[in-house]
Protein backbone atom coordinates (compact mmCIF):
# COMPACT_ATOMS: atom_id res chain seq x y z
CA UNK A 1 0.00 0.00 0.00
CA UNK A 2 1.82 3.33 -1.46
CA UNK A 3 0.96 6.61 1.44
CA UNK A 4 2.44 9.96 1.87
CA UNK A 5 3.34 9.45 5.27
CA UNK A 6 2.47 7.51 8.76
CA UNK A 7 -0.94 8.83 9.08
CA UNK A 8 -3.91 7.47 7.30
CA UNK A 9 -5.70 11.07 5.76
CA UNK A 10 -8.70 9.63 7.44
CA UNK A 11 -7.13 10.78 10.90
CA UNK A 12 -6.07 14.08 9.71
CA UNK A 13 -9.40 14.77 7.86
CA UNK A 14 -11.71 13.87 10.29
CA UNK A 15 -14.88 14.91 11.35
CA UNK A 16 -16.43 12.61 13.29
CA UNK A 17 -15.83 10.53 16.68
CA UNK A 18 -14.76 6.80 16.74
CA UNK A 19 -14.84 6.97 20.91
CA UNK A 20 -17.06 9.65 22.91
CA UNK A 21 -16.04 9.91 26.49
CA UNK A 22 -17.21 10.81 29.55
CA UNK A 23 -16.71 12.69 33.08
CA UNK A 24 -16.80 9.71 34.76
CA UNK A 25 -14.17 8.66 32.25
CA UNK A 26 -12.05 11.43 32.39
CA UNK A 27 -11.86 10.94 35.85
CA UNK A 28 -11.02 7.62 36.32
CA UNK A 29 -8.68 8.05 33.94
CA UNK A 30 -6.92 10.61 36.05
CA UNK A 31 -7.41 8.69 38.94
CA UNK A 32 -5.24 5.47 37.48
CA UNK A 33 -2.72 8.03 36.59
CA UNK A 34 -0.48 7.48 39.78
CA UNK A 35 -0.46 3.66 39.23
CA UNK A 36 0.59 4.12 35.59
CA UNK A 37 3.25 6.56 36.19
CA UNK A 38 4.54 4.07 39.09
CA UNK A 39 4.95 1.45 36.44
CA UNK A 40 6.77 3.82 33.92
CA UNK A 41 8.91 4.70 36.40
CA UNK A 42 9.77 0.75 37.27
CA UNK A 43 10.96 0.63 33.58
CA UNK A 44 12.93 2.92 33.55
CA UNK A 45 14.61 1.68 35.87
CA UNK A 46 14.61 -1.56 35.21
CA UNK A 47 14.08 -1.48 31.34
CA UNK A 48 11.51 -5.06 31.32
CA UNK A 49 9.73 -3.30 28.08
CA UNK A 50 11.52 -1.66 25.08
CA UNK A 51 10.45 1.97 24.41
CA UNK A 52 9.62 0.97 20.80
CA UNK A 53 7.13 -1.91 21.91
CA UNK A 54 5.02 0.05 24.31
CA UNK A 55 4.81 3.01 21.63
CA UNK A 56 3.72 0.74 19.56
CA UNK A 57 1.13 -0.86 21.81
CA UNK A 58 0.24 3.09 22.46
CA UNK A 59 -0.63 3.16 18.54
CA UNK A 60 -3.15 0.53 18.91
CA UNK A 61 -5.13 2.03 21.58
CA UNK A 62 -5.04 5.72 19.64
CA UNK A 63 -6.56 4.05 16.79
CA UNK A 64 -8.93 2.01 17.93
CA UNK A 65 -10.15 5.35 20.25
CA UNK A 66 -9.09 7.40 17.00
CA UNK A 67 -7.71 10.53 18.86
CA UNK A 68 -6.23 12.91 15.92
CA UNK A 69 -4.16 15.02 17.76
CA UNK A 70 -2.61 11.83 19.56
CA UNK A 71 -2.44 9.98 16.66
CA UNK A 72 -0.55 12.95 15.15
CA UNK A 73 1.74 13.31 18.18
CA UNK A 74 2.17 9.61 18.59
CA UNK A 75 3.23 9.19 15.31
CA UNK A 76 6.18 11.52 14.88
CA UNK A 77 7.40 10.32 18.43
CA UNK A 78 7.80 6.93 16.91
CA UNK A 79 9.32 8.31 14.14
CA UNK A 80 11.92 9.50 16.28
CA UNK A 81 12.24 6.52 17.75
CA UNK A 82 13.00 4.87 14.84
CA UNK A 83 9.97 2.76 13.84
CA UNK A 84 9.18 2.64 10.44
CA UNK A 85 7.09 4.86 8.65
CA UNK A 86 5.27 1.75 7.39
CA UNK A 87 4.76 0.19 10.50
CA UNK A 88 3.33 3.00 12.11
CA UNK A 89 0.84 3.31 9.12
CA UNK A 90 -0.56 -0.25 9.46
CA UNK A 91 -1.02 0.23 13.32
CA UNK A 92 -2.85 3.87 12.89
CA UNK A 93 -4.82 2.53 9.93
CA UNK A 94 -5.65 -0.95 12.09
CA UNK A 95 -4.57 -3.12 9.31
CA UNK A 96 -2.27 -4.92 11.70
CA UNK A 97 -0.51 -6.41 8.75
CA UNK A 98 3.14 -5.11 10.11
CA UNK A 99 2.63 -6.47 13.55
CA UNK A 100 5.45 -8.40 14.83
CA UNK A 101 4.62 -11.46 15.99
CA UNK A 102 6.29 -11.51 19.11
CA UNK A 103 4.63 -8.47 20.18
CA UNK A 104 0.65 -9.81 18.34
CA UNK A 105 -0.71 -10.45 22.24
CA UNK A 106 0.36 -7.56 23.69
CA UNK A 107 -1.05 -5.27 20.59
CA UNK A 108 -4.25 -6.87 20.67
CA UNK A 109 -4.78 -6.57 24.77
CA UNK A 110 -3.83 -2.63 23.46
CA UNK A 111 -6.80 -2.87 21.48
CA UNK A 112 -9.07 -4.77 24.02
CA UNK A 113 -8.54 -2.46 26.77
CA UNK A 114 -9.40 0.90 23.85
CA UNK A 115 -12.35 -1.49 22.79
CA UNK A 116 -13.66 -2.38 26.44
CA UNK A 117 -12.75 1.83 27.30
CA UNK A 118 -10.50 0.51 29.82
CA UNK A 119 -12.33 -2.05 31.34
CA UNK A 120 -10.05 -5.15 30.02
CA UNK A 121 -11.77 -8.69 30.95
CA UNK A 122 -9.31 -10.19 33.68
CA UNK A 123 -8.15 -13.51 31.73
CA UNK A 124 -6.96 -11.58 28.80
CA UNK A 125 -4.73 -9.40 31.05
CA UNK A 126 -3.30 -12.97 32.37
CA UNK A 127 -2.47 -13.79 29.50
CA UNK A 128 -0.29 -11.17 29.65
CA UNK A 129 1.10 -11.88 32.39
CA UNK A 130 1.45 -15.53 31.25
CA UNK A 131 3.09 -14.61 28.27
CA UNK A 132 5.36 -11.81 29.07
CA UNK A 133 5.79 -11.67 32.97
CA UNK A 134 4.16 -10.27 35.56
CA UNK A 135 6.13 -6.83 36.02
CA UNK A 136 6.33 -6.80 31.97
CA UNK A 137 2.32 -6.80 32.16
CA UNK A 138 2.07 -4.27 34.39
CA UNK A 139 4.47 -1.68 32.48
CA UNK A 140 2.30 -2.70 29.16
CA UNK A 141 -1.22 -1.94 31.20
CA UNK A 142 0.84 1.58 32.50
CA UNK A 143 1.81 2.56 29.25
CA UNK A 144 -2.06 1.72 27.57
CA UNK A 145 -3.72 3.92 30.40
CA UNK A 146 -1.32 6.82 29.79
CA UNK A 147 -2.26 7.00 26.71
CA UNK A 148 -5.80 6.00 27.67
CA UNK A 149 -6.07 9.51 29.33
CA UNK A 150 -4.26 11.12 26.64
CA UNK A 151 -7.02 9.60 23.98
CA UNK A 152 -9.94 11.13 27.20
CA UNK A 153 -8.12 14.84 26.64
CA UNK A 154 -7.02 14.52 23.45
CA UNK A 155 -10.73 13.74 21.40
CA UNK A 156 -12.22 16.57 22.26
CA UNK A 157 -9.42 18.76 21.91
CA UNK A 158 -9.05 17.44 18.71
CA UNK A 159 -12.90 18.12 17.79
CA UNK A 160 -12.30 21.65 19.01
CA UNK A 161 -9.10 22.11 17.06
CA UNK A 162 -11.59 21.39 13.71
CA UNK A 163 -14.31 23.07 14.47
CA UNK A 164 -12.10 26.32 14.41
CA UNK A 165 -11.15 25.35 10.81
CA UNK A 166 -14.41 25.28 9.90
CA UNK A 167 -15.16 21.31 10.10
CA UNK A 168 -16.96 20.51 13.38
CA UNK A 169 -17.33 16.91 14.30
CA UNK A 170 -20.32 15.49 13.67
CA UNK A 171 -23.09 15.26 16.80
CA UNK A 172 -20.74 17.04 19.34
CA UNK A 173 -21.09 20.56 20.48
CA UNK A 174 -18.60 23.57 21.72
CA UNK A 175 -20.16 22.90 25.28
CA UNK A 176 -18.56 19.52 24.99
CA UNK A 177 -15.53 20.06 23.55
CA UNK A 178 -14.77 23.36 26.11
CA UNK A 179 -16.25 21.73 29.01
CA UNK A 180 -13.64 18.64 29.20
CA UNK A 181 -10.91 20.81 29.22
CA UNK A 182 -12.29 22.55 31.55
CA UNK A 183 -13.57 19.84 34.15
CA UNK A 184 -9.78 18.25 33.44
CA UNK A 185 -8.39 21.48 35.17
CA UNK A 186 -10.80 21.34 37.76
CA UNK A 187 -10.77 17.74 38.24
CA UNK A 188 -7.08 17.13 38.22
CA UNK A 189 -5.88 17.74 41.72
CA UNK A 190 -9.10 15.59 43.08
CA UNK A 191 -8.43 12.54 41.18
CA UNK A 192 -4.89 12.59 41.56
CA UNK A 193 -4.66 13.03 45.06
CA UNK A 194 -7.09 9.79 45.06
CA UNK A 195 -4.96 7.74 42.96
CA UNK A 196 -1.91 8.54 45.09
CA UNK A 197 -3.86 7.54 48.25
CA UNK A 198 -5.11 4.28 46.69
CA UNK A 199 -1.54 3.69 45.45
CA UNK A 200 -0.11 3.88 48.69
CA UNK A 201 -2.72 1.95 50.06
CA UNK A 202 -1.80 -1.00 47.79
CA UNK A 203 1.58 -0.74 47.58
CA UNK A 204 3.50 -2.03 44.16
CA UNK A 205 2.77 -5.35 45.41
CA UNK A 206 -1.13 -4.77 45.04
CA UNK A 207 -2.94 -6.11 41.71
CA UNK A 208 -3.54 -3.56 39.02
CA UNK A 209 -6.82 -1.90 39.24
CA UNK A 210 -8.47 -3.08 35.76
Amino acid sequence: MMHEGPIPSDILKRQAYKRKFSVQDLYRGIMLVPEAVSGLKYNRKHKVVSADFLERMQLAVTEVNGCAACSYAHAHMALKQGISSEEIYSLLSGDGSLIRPEEGKAIMFAQHFADTGGFPDIETYQTIETTYGINEARVMLSAIRMMQVGNIYGIPFSAFISRLKGYPYHGSSLFYELGMQVLSAVLLPFALLHGVVRLLIKGRNGLPTL
